[in-house]
């Protein structure tokens, strides 16, 4: 089917001998690499099962970005009720690929990622978009409940540590909900920004898995960078690259909160907020999909969550049930 409609696209020329498997992702979405007839030119499709998935909003966010000048694909032809789209090639190189290739270009990677960030929240129309509320971001860390706690560890909460999380999770949503509220990718991380630039250039990127946009908290996407659950860095490393996002966005006009103490408890709120939800949603892609590969990650993202738990005397409750889970034994201490 998808090499039929290929071959009836208008204006375009492939040698479907080339049509090779690029990569998939945590969804149902599929993507195929093919080169044009002369070799000159390669293509990315991609292969959505419109029962699974719906190619739509993807064609709906890339020309919200490209408008607004970000650096997102070009979808060149779309069928919808197919589930297909022929996209630009940004290539095979992920950020987090060039990062662990060139770990010295640290500060340029990232550096790069939080100006076009910044560009994006600054310049992309929220339009059209879902507005990431209460009731959505509730229903995210119900997932660390159900697949985290419940599948994952087999385990069911008491009725007081319900009430604990319920509590945290309320804390969470208000922090969230009283941020400003800018376009949101969602999954602004390593795996989704990929390096176009030459190796001894100056770093850039195309963003790509951009379809879950929503019109959100201004400090979730720099959670998504800085806090990647697929690559860790020290906190002053974290803390260094979130202030200077902070200088980058007030001189942007974004409406970022002015004490810079306070963005960084905001940013530490939004952060648990969506490492309760990755956690879950990595342990329903083994349990319910079988990509028992995403197992691999939930320890840096538990450190994260361990993390901010810590730092935060509302959040003590999830500690305790976290080293409940982990069978760890409590440690008192006392200060005079």
């Amino acid at each position: 089917m998808l090499k039929k409609w290929l071959v009836g696209l208008t204006g375009f020329d492939f040698n479907l001998e080339t049509l090779q498997a690029a990569s998939s992702d945590a969804s149902f979405r599929r993507y195929f690499r093919v080169e044009a007839a002369d070799g000159q030119k390669t293509y990315v499709v991609m292969d959505a099962p419109p029962e699974k998935e719906d190619v739509r909003p993807f064609v709906q966010v890339a020309d919200l970005l490209r408008r607004g000048g970000s650096n997102a694909p070009e979808v060149l032809a779309e069928n919808s009720e197919e589930g297909f789209l022929l996209l630009q090639d940004f290539g095979n190189t992920t950020m987090l690929q060039g990062l662990n290739a060139q770990p010295e270009a640290k500060d340029a990677f990232y550096m790069q990622a939080l100006h076009d960030l910044v560009h994006l929240q600054s310049s992309t129309s929220t339009a059209g978009l879902p507005v990431y509320g209460a009731d959505k971001l509730l229903q995210e860390m119900n997932l660390f409940d159900e697949w985290y706690v419940g599948r994952h560890f087999g385990a069911e909460m008491t009725d007081q540590e319900r009430n604990w999380l319920d509590s945290i999770k309320g804390m969470l949503i208000q922090s969230a909900l009283a941020e400003p509220q800018v376009f949101v990718h969602r999954d602004y991380h390593s795996r989704n920004l990929m390096l176009i630039s030459e190796p001894d250039a100056a770093p850039q990127f195309g963003i790509l898995d951009f379809q879950d946009a929503v019109k959100g908290p201004l400090s979730y996407d720099l959670v998504s960078i800085l806090r990647d659950a697929y690559i860790e860095w020290p906190e002053t490393q974290t803390l260094d690259w979130t202030v200077r996002y902070w200088e980058a966005a007030r001189k942007a006009g974004l409406p970022i909160c002015e004490d810079p103490g306070e963005f960084y408890r905001q940013f530490d709120f939004m952060g648990l907020q969506r490492h309760l939800k990755i956690l879950g949603i990595f342990a329903r892609l083994n349990y319910r999909d079988g990509k028992a590969q995403y197992l691999n990650d939930l320890p840096m993202v538990l450190r994260y969550v361990r993390l901010v738990a810590g730092r935060y005397i509302a959040f003590k409750p999830l500690l305790l049930l976290l080293d409940r889970l982990e069978n760890k034994a409590v440690k008192v201490g006392y200060t005079f």
